[in-house]
């Protein structure tokens, strides 16, 4: 999810709903304090009967290969990068989906590491894929897989030389990917996460064996 230093967003939740043969109603609910400037906002979870046949068949598993490429490039922990994708598999990621979601609501997130436009904007700069749109994120994997890497990077350059706190150097990355550079500082500082942080946490820390052996599988 994307947001911008300094400000918070509600980070919604809600479920995909039939309403006809070719119409869907999305409802929203729930929310969590989010300052603009991170990798991902939970946009629309759905179950997978609601979801197309494309979207069912993910399995952040199968990107292994790009995983590890791209987190070996931007120097981040490719086992972070691989237990993020599952975190951010909560909703279909298929790109007519994404796209329809999107129509209903413009600052929704794009692409299977769910990142918001000014994050990939942002992250782009001065990098191999500068000229590329975030609206080409659904499409292409890799190039979703590539931006969220050096996102964590650029992440990881902001952490403050003394931390304060027990949590890791992963931990503090993941959440700056969900909840922006600004709170990933003040969690370095010994601020204790609020409860959806600490929901991700949480979601990360149930995905890391998942994401270990997604990795050692290819």
């Amino acid at each position: 999810m994307v947001r911008k230093a300094g400000h918070t967003v509600t980070t919604r939740r809600g479920a995909l709903v039939r309403t006809g043969a070719t119409a869907l109603v999305l409802a929203v609910a729930g929310s969590s304090c989010t300052p603009a400037g991170s990798g991902r906002t939970p946009d629309a979870p759905t179950t997978a009967s609601t979801a197309s046949p494309r979207a069912q068949e993910y399995d952040p598993s199968r990107f292994a290969p790009q995983v590890v490429t791209h987190a070996r490039q931007a120097g981040v922990n490719a086992r972070l990068l691989m237990a993020i994708l599952y975190n951010e598999a909560y909703k279909p990621h298929d790109p007519a989906w994404e796209r329809a979601w999107q129509r209903s609501k413009p600052d929704a997130a794009f692409g299977i590491a769910n990142m918001h436009r000014a994050a990939f904007d942002q992250t782009k700069r001065g990098r191999d894929f500068a000229d590329r749109d975030w609206h080409e994120l659904p499409d292409d994997r890799d190039l979703a897989i590539k931006a969220a890497a050096w996102y964590l990077h650029d992440l990881d350059a902001q952490l403050p030389a003394r931390r304060s706190g027990s949590l890791s150097r992963d931990e503090l990355l993941a959440l700056g990917y969900n909840t922006g550079a600004g709170n990933m500082r003040a969690f370095a500082r010994g601020t204790a996460p609020g409860p959806q942080a600490q929901s991700y946490l949480d979601r990360l820390h149930n995905n890391w064996a998942t994401a270990q052996q997604a990795l050692q599988r290819n």
